[in-house]
């Protein structure tokens, strides 16, 4: 696990455009963590790295959002309000199986052992700051354990043990 500490919406934005340099298609990133901690900023900032110029907001309404255009296209999701993870996760994975895209999906630990193997788990809490963030990053399965290496030097200048 690398964990990684960020001051305001713009490093935390910053540190979701770092970890886009390593995605590749059919990769699956689950957020989780405190309410308000920062997960649809990280997302923007993957997103901007990615190469998508929509605006990217919270799909909490909506279930999933998909933006094109960048090098990547990008399925956001949010589970927040989801009674049934499994039949969310099952809705979300008929609709993105086929695409290769990168995959987001906030809220979705409960739902991380119905999804295909290997994933990157990013927690966000509130830190001590008001704008203060910790962010702990974990590759799950080979895809991303592989990469490992890669994503510390990328997260290096946001970790907690530089």
């Amino acid at each position: 696990m690398i964990t990684c500490i960020t001051h305001g919406e713009e490093e935390t934005r910053a540190l979701g455009a770092a970890v886009a340099e390593l995605a590749e298609p059919g990769d699956t990133l689950i957020l989780g963590g405190d309410l308000g901690a920062g997960k649809t900023r990280f997302t923007q900032g993957l997103a901007r790295a990615l190469g998508v110029a929509e605006t990217v907001t919270s799909p909490t309404f909506n279930l999933v959002r998909t933006y094109e255009g960048g090098r990547l296209r990008l399925h956001h999701a949010d589970l927040y309000r989801t009674e049934d993870e499994a039949e969310a996760v099952d809705l979300i994975l008929s609709e993105l199986e086929p695409t290769g895209a990168v995959c987001v999906i906030e809220w979705g630990e409960p739902a991380a052992t119905l999804l295909p193997e290997g994933h990157l788990e990013v927690r966000l809490r509130l830190g001590e700051g008001d704008d203060d963030r910790v962010i702990e990053v974990s590759t799950v399965g080979p895809a991303w354990a592989e990469r490992a290496p890669a994503l510390a030097k990328a997260l290096q200048a946001w970790s907690a043990q530089s």
